[in-house]
């Protein structure tokens, strides 16, 4: 994981749209940037919802909130048009960004080992740099327990 007080990693990426979302649009803000391993799935489903559910409780604290896997934009598409996201899915097919923010690791599962995308998160300060680190997130109330932890 990224160290807290680090600078963040700058990205440029496409959104669901396929327009291009980079970290400098963000300046002046704060930044909730959550990785996830496939979109579409219960779990991410589960954690996109939550942040949808209270991006106003984020807006009032100036955070915008992004989400990125390594699916395609057409998929990230379908995944923000199905559960009506109201924020960004960046799409990283080729993992550049996943790697930048330690999001790209070795992962396992019934034994065993692969490499594949942590669900991890961070929270950018208005500056760029790295404010929390969320390691052990909970898809069900991830959105909640970020907003506990920043007040």
């Amino acid at each position: 994981m990224l160290k807290i007080g680090q600078k963040a990693p700058e990205f440029s990426l496409p959104n669901q749209d396929d327009t291009v979302i980079s970290l400098k649009d963000f300046k002046g803000q704060k930044l909730l940037i959550w990785f996830f391993p496939k979109a579409s799935t219960s779990g991410c489903t589960k954690e996109g919802i939550g942040f949808n559910e209270l991006i106003k409780n984020f807006n009032k604290q100036n955070i915008s909130i992004l989400g990125v896997s390594k699916d395609s934009v057409k998929a990230q598409k379908n995944f923000c048009t199905k559960n009506e996201f109201k924020f960004d899915i960046l799409s990283d097919k080729e993992l550049s960004v996943l790697k930048k923010y330690k999001a790209w690791g070795l992962k396992k599962m019934y034994g065993k080992e692969y490499e594949g995308i942590l669900r991890i998160s961070y929270l950018i300060d208005e500056n760029g740099m790295i404010e929390q680190a969320y390691s052990k997130v909970k898809t069900a109330t991830h959105a909640s327990d970020v907003l506990e932890s920043i007040k």
